[in-house]
């Protein structure tokens, strides 16, 4: 223990970044490949690839006009991802590779709207904003057929499931369903009994039966030989997605008769299961507190019987299909994240308060996500009590609740209590033991709310629902908003801020005022008590941070150094560090004994809200309006040492290179292991005016680990036009040098020359190419006919042409 203590309180010197949870879904399009086992999804400019399992992003494709994509679709047999985007490019890719294989223009003269393959693979449909449908042979690369007639943006197509039946659907703004034959290139019908946006197509195992669902709150069932609606089923809300389920019994979602059965998924947020023969619903699922749980997007993935939804609030729900059981959630984007904190005796999960009633909770090994329901208007603020099982969150809801994880890392609500009349801005748990919090509000109070017993027993969660808790103090601490409170180690103390410039010293139960901090010329964000000394520091919007005795309130040391509010504050190195956030989204580490500036982390791109350091002093957490939430890794003097040793050997490089000690240079620079500063090196020694001996003497003189570093060195280098000459040279020395047993001895030298060869084949056909356009201008040159120009008389014969 007394060699960790040692390692926390030494002074850090830096953080880096060690993790990023980012954004990876804003909405739009999501699909499963039919193994259910990767999902793909659009963020902006690129289409995000998620291995299920574990929620990592296994790849994120962009195209190379780096443009929004506006629509994508992964083939039947998962083989082939197309892309389109706001430049008007289709792209096909290899997407397990990551690589484009084909990139053509869509013809269309606005952007693709919606995209689909046909069930073997090879077609693929189009749909753009300028009202056409064009349809697209992947395998031969051409365009078959382009169908015109459609009103303004067609946002749906799907082709017939049956092959052979060669038929297209399409529907467009006039709320109409158009079913074109490929076989005749004409629109065979026009099918009208929508009133507003058709949302989606499915078709019945037999290809006899369509489903179509729309925003006019009804879903319509379609005999396709007839081309009639046979049924209209209102459901109630404006439908996003349905699916026609398989036809076999289900007892646990009410299918127990044969027949069609669908699923809905619309703005009330729940998924319904309806009989299409009665029109009645025989399943609903529960519906999940609080708004943003419109579900947007719907899908079945048939072969791995998995159900995925989008929510309003860009959350990714995968459903085991039988049973609609909630199998993994995602977060695909938090907006503006307003708090973070660490959870668990060992930090491994975070939870993030985002522009959101929901929670997010994400185990950081495997990046494992629960969303978390319980209030009913954006969270606001978080804290954790002392053994990391049990936290709290408040929101603009007016209420507090407290949540307690398991050791399998689920959580659920366990308590609740409310009793302001405004927005709770702030909560705070007690530090000693796990005995109440303290919450502060926009009504210009603070309650103390103690943890009833019951809460504290070892049952995961209590049988009747969320414990209500009583307030046990109630004290109006400030004349305006308050941002801020803290809890002392010792759990006798209570720190507020707030708007009013000014921070309170109050005396914990009874909430009784000790005394008043005041300086800051602008509102107090936060406050924090030192874990070591007797010492609060305040984070105010005048740009700076305080310290001050706790004893006489008076100021000990003012930090400056952001450009704007300082909006977070904590103490790190057992008190002997601050580090802080600020609204111009920079993190500063600062040390007190010296009022100096360490670091300055600049990763984020907004409002750094959330700031939280581990139980080890180890890392840090951040969360920020730019949506992203940050792991830091904490560096020590020892890794800072290393930085300037290189910092250090980089100066004597460039020494030696200046006094053309080039042995002495390319062995430093190999040592460092950095492939662009020996390129630099082997440059310098090619300028000189004896370049090749000198290359050649030098290289000899290497020991044989170095020259196996140089030969991997030349395989990054030839792959560049602007660098291949080097390698070449560093090539020729070796193998004119070298005998060839020796070479073939060399660690790796079979991978490094497979590297190679295909390279240096195409440099040296463009070098063909080049003296072939040079010997050709040359040849021209010789054999151009120049006009001779006549010469001018001189002035003797023009005065001698003027004589009698």
């Amino acid at each position: 223990m007394a060699e960790t203590a040692a390692g926390v309180g030494r002074f850090k010197t830096n953080y880096a970044v060690e993790r990023k949870i980012e954004p990876f879904y804003k909405g739009g399009k999501a699909q499963l490949d039919q193994t259910g086992q990767h999902l793909f999804c659009v963020c902006g400019t690129r289409v995000n690839i998620l291995e299920v399992a574990s929620g990592a992003v296994l790849r994120s494709l962009e195209q190379e006009d780096q443009e929004d994509i506006t629509a994508f679709d992964l083939s039947p047999d998962n083989e082939v991802l197309v892309t389109a985007s706001r430049a008007l490019l289709l792209a096909q890719w290899a997407w397990q590779e990551g690589s484009v294989t084909r990139l053509w223009k869509a013809i269309h003269t606005a952007p693709v709207a919606t995209m689909a393959f046909d069930p073997t693979s090879t077609l693929l449909a189009t749909g753009g904003c300028d009202g056409a449908v064009r349809v697209w042979d992947i395998v031969r690369h051409y365009g078959t057929h382009h169908f015109r007639g459609s009103p303004g943006v067609v946002h749906l197509v799907a082709f017939h499931p049956d092959p052979t039946r060669l038929l297209l659907f399409s529907s467009a703004t006039d709320a109409a369903i158009r079913v074109w034959s490929l076989q005749d290139r004409s629109c065979l019908a026009v099918l009208t009994a929508h009133y507003s946006a058709v949302t989606s197509l499915a078709f019945s195992a037999d290809g006899h039966t369509m489903l179509s669902s729309g925003r006019d709150k009804i879903c319509i069932i379609w005999d396709l030989q007839s081309c009639q609606a046979t049924r209209t089923v209102p459901v109630f809300e404006s439908v996003e997605a349905a699916v026609l389920l398989p036809e076999e019994p289900v007892s646990q979602l009410g299918v127990k008769s044969p027949g069609l059965y669908f699923l809905t998924a619309g703005d009330q947020g729940t998924l319904r299961v309806w009989e299409a023969a009665s029109g009645q619903c025989v399943y609903t699922q529960a519906q999940p507190p609080g708004p943003g749980q419109e579900l947007t997007h719907c899908t079945l993935a048939h072969t791995a019987g998995v159900v995925l939804t989008a929510t309003a609030d860009h959350n990714l729900l995968l459903y085991e299909a039988r049973s609609l059981r909630l199998q993994k959630q995602f977060a695909g984007y938090s907006e503006e994240v307003l708090d973070v904190r660490f959870l668990g005796p060992e930090d491994s999960h975070v939870v993030v308060a985002s522009n959101s009633p929901c929670l997010k909770v994400f185990e950081l090994q495997t990046s494992a996500c629960q969303i978390l329901h319980g209030h009913t208007d954006i969270v606001l603020a978080l804290d954790v009590f002392r053994k990391g099982w049990l936290f709290a969150s408040c929101a603009k809801d007016q209420s507090v609740r407290i949540w307690r994880m398991n050791k399998a890392g689920q959580v659920m609500c366990v308590a609740q209590g409310s009793g302001h009349t405004h927005s709770v801005g702030t909560v705070c748990c007690s530090r000693l033991k796990e005995s109440f919090l303290v919450t502060g509000s926009q009504d210009c109070t603070v309650k103390l709310w103690p943890l009833p017993k019951a809460l504290l027993s070892k049952n995961t969660a209590p049988d009747n629902g969320p414990i209500l808790l009583q307030a046990q103090t109630t004290q109006r601490c400030h004349d305006k908003d308050i941002n801020s409170v803290a809890i002392a180690p010792n759990d006798k103390l209570l720190a507020t801020g707030s708007q009013d410039r000014t921070a309170k010293l109050w005396a914990l139960p009874q909430c009784q005022l000790l005394g008043v901090f005041s300086g800051h010329r602008r509102g107090l964000w936060c406050v924090q008590f030192s874990p070591m000394d007797q010492v609060l520091a305040t984070a105010s919007a005048d740009g700076t941070i305080k310290l001050w005795a706790l004893q006489d309130f008076s100021c000990l040391k003012t930090f400056e150094g952001h450009d704007a509010s300082v909006l977070k504050v904590a103490f790190v190195s057992r008190g002997t560090q601050l580090l802080s956030s600020g609204s111009d989204g920079l993190v500063k580490l600062w040390t007190i004994k010296n009022n100096e500036c360490v670091r300055t982390l600049d990763a984020h791109e907004d409002k750094v809200w959330g700031l939280h350091c581990s139980r080890l002093d180890d890392h840090a957490l951040t969360g920020a309006s730019d949506s992203r939430v940050i792991l830091w890794k904490a560096e020590q003097a020892e890794e800072q040492a290393r930085q300037e040793e290189q910092v250090v050997r980089q100066q004597e490089l460039d020494n030696l290179l200046h006094e053309k000690r080039y042995l002495r240079a390319l062995g430093l620079a190999i040592s460092l292991d950095r492939p662009h500063t020996v390129l630099t090196v082997i440059q310098a020694i090619r300028r000189d005016p004896e370049a090749c001996e000198k290359l050649e003497a030098t290289m000899l003189r290497l020991r044989r680990d170095q020259k196996e570093a140089l030969l991997r060195f030349c395989v990054t280098w030839n792959t560049n036009s602007r660098h291949c000459h080097e390698a070449q040279a560093v090539l020729g020395v070796l193998l004119r040098r070298e005998a060839p047993e020796e070479l073939l001895a060399y660690e790796g030298v079979r991978a490094a020359l497979e590297a190679l060869l295909p390279y240096t084949e195409r440099h040296f056909q463009r070098l063909s190419r080049t003296l072939q356009a040079a010997a050709f201008l040359d040849f021209l040159w010789h054999n151009m006919k120049l006009p001779v120009p006549a010469a001018a008389p001189t002035p003797w014969e023009t005065h001698k042409g003027a004589l009698p």
